[in-house]
């Protein structure tokens, strides 16, 4: 199956991690967006997942829009080869300006940045600001223990409702397009 989005937010780390199959399902998951001519809609950095992905996007013709905030654009490299970058005062403005241009969200192995990205918009999404499809990418179990405290967050009565009728969890990038 697949979506029928026309853009989606990727969160992902400006760090490339220790498993080199972080950026492997990141240029798999490239390739797919280009491929599907799904818009990309990031972080603007050059450097670690996040400029992986988008510089395979641009080898296979894809679309990337960067939203970069100001004080991130030296730290994270902004990437000046992408198809447009917009770049904003501050972090809610990025996040805010990302999901607006993005039909849905894959959220890719990250650090703190990518874990505030992960629960806005899962928050906007449960106070029904939104209704776009989240998905982790759970690359090599990554996710495993964050998606074990969900449950238990689930299970102890903390949520509203059950989060895997919001969230889908894969553990690889064609799960995304082809589950």
């Amino acid at each position: 199956m697949t979506p029928n989005w026309q853009s989606v937010a990727v969160f992902c780390g400006s760090k490339t991690g220790n498993n080199p199959l972080f950026i492997q399902h990141a240029n798999e998951l490239g390739v797919l967006l280009a491929q599907h001519n799904i818009t990309m809609v990031y972080g603007g950095g050059k450097v670690g997942i996040m400029g992986a992905i988008a510089d395979t996007m641009m080898q296979h013709n894809g679309t990337v829009i960067g939203v970069i905030p100001e004080l991130l654009v030296e730290w994270e490299q902004q990437h000046v080869g992408i198809t447009k970058s917009h770049v904003v005062k501050d972090m809610h403005i990025r996040k805010k300006m990302m999901y607006e241009l993005s039909d849905a969200a894959i959220v890719l192995a990250g650090g703190y940045g990518t874990l505030d990205e992960l629960f806005e918009i899962i928050t906007w999404n449960n106070l029904k600001i939104h209704e776009k499809k989240i998905i982790i990418l759970n690359t090599a179990g990554y996710y495993n223990h964050l998606v074990a405290h969900i449950d238990t967050m689930f299970e102890q009565g903390f949520l509203y409702e059950n989060w895997r009728d919001r969230i889908i969890v894969v553990d690889t990038p064609q799960a995304i397009f082809f589950s």
